[in-house]
């Protein structure tokens, strides 16, 4: 196995599998005190100051009346010669006033990022991994209903990632109904496996993380099954499409960290795992026969059930290779659940 495949590919899936135990691990005793954002805004290079949009989804686990963690996905805008984006684990400290209706919290953890980069001019790329940090600060308003609006900015630096500062703001949603105003500290825990067997039919789109985003048609099936109380597994067959950078497609494994919301109808998970891939167009290339590949997948889903046995499921999958052919595949799909 070579240096390179283990620096890009082994290396930020190792990063990313990190982010999720130490998620995981903040949690021994998982608690019912779930938000989740939707936050959009600006960017801006302090060294440049070339500016561009930002957005970010974010889901809030309290820990208690001063403390939580948090999961998130920032994406970065697209900056010259830079189209980054990322995942994070946060550790905040808040404080609760007026009635417990605004809170005001500090949050720093590691972020992995995905940056795009090269020269736009001729159009030549590569796909670079890695870890910074990022420190934030937010605003929260706590409505009467489970509503919520918050103010945010983000720093990302440290290491070879260059620097930037977000302003962002958006909606929030709690995802257990509170008892009074403000944010719940503690509640019940899952009694049950989120999963029993899953099968799950998608269709959606391709977008290479390259300066020109080709696009291609996307399918997969995926089978899911609960194998904990907060943790599922799945194998599946991921076809990439054909959009002139890529023809791929093979076999993905992940495991999962999992819970159910709103009477159990809805479930939000992340995983991560590896993905055995054939690309044909790499074949042509190298004219070697040597398209086959190991890469990493790190994936975002929810579903929301329908029925007993039938459920909706949307999957955002981040394809991260060694050869710079990074993708995002983004599926829909139909589950029947047994």
């Amino acid at each position: 196995m070579t240096r390179a495949f283990f620096k890009t590919v082994l290396n930020p899936f190792m990063a990313r599998g990190m982010l999720l135990v130490v998620l995981l691990a903040a949690f021994p005793a998982p608690t019912r005190a779930q938000e989740f954002y939707v936050l959009g805004g600006a960017i801006e290079d302090p060294d440049t100051h070339n500016k561009s949009y930002s957005w970010q989804l974010e889901y809030l686990q309290g820990l208690g009346e001063h403390v939580a963690a948090t999961l998130s996905y920032l994406n970065e805008g697209h900056l010259p010669n830079h189209h980054r984006d990322g995942n994070s684990v946060q550790l905040w400290g808040r404080t609760n006033l007026l009635d417990r209706r605004l809170s005001l919290a500090a949050g720093i953890g590691p972020y992995y990022y995905f940056d795009t980069t090269g020269t736009m001019v001729n159009g030549s790329f590569e796909d670079d991994h890695g870890l910074a940090g990022m420190v934030s600060v937010a605003a929260t308003w706590y409505t009467e209903s489970r509503w919520l609006f918050q103010l945010r900015t983000n720093w990302v630096g440290i290491g070879k990632a260059s620097e930037t500062l977000t302003a962002v703001a958006g909606i929030g949603y709690q995802l257990d109904r509170p008892p009074a105003a403000g944010p719940i500290p503690k509640a019940l825990p899952q009694r049950e496996k989120t999963t029993g067997n899953e099968l799950t039919l998608f269709l959606g789109q391709t977008i290479a993380n390259s300066f020109d985003s080709q696009h291609s048609a996307a399918a997969s099936i995926e089978y899911r099954r609960g194998l904990w109380r907060y943790i599922d597994g799945t194998v599946a067959w991921l076809y990439e499409g054909d959009n002139r950078l890529i023809r791929r497609n093979g076999v993905t494994t992940q495991l999962w960290l999992v819970r159910e919301f709103l009477d159990d109808r809805l479930a939000l998970g992340a995983g991560g795992g590896l993905y055995f891939v054939v690309d044909r167009y790499r074949d042509i290339l190298d004219g070697t026969g040597s398209g086959r590949f190991l890469s990493g997948i790190i994936t975002l889903t929810g579903s929301y059930r329908l029925h007993p046995h039938w459920d909706t499921r949307i999957s955002w999958n981040r394809i991260v290779t060694n050869y710079d052919m990074d993708t995002d595949v983004i599926l829909g799909g139909i589950g029947y659940r047994f």
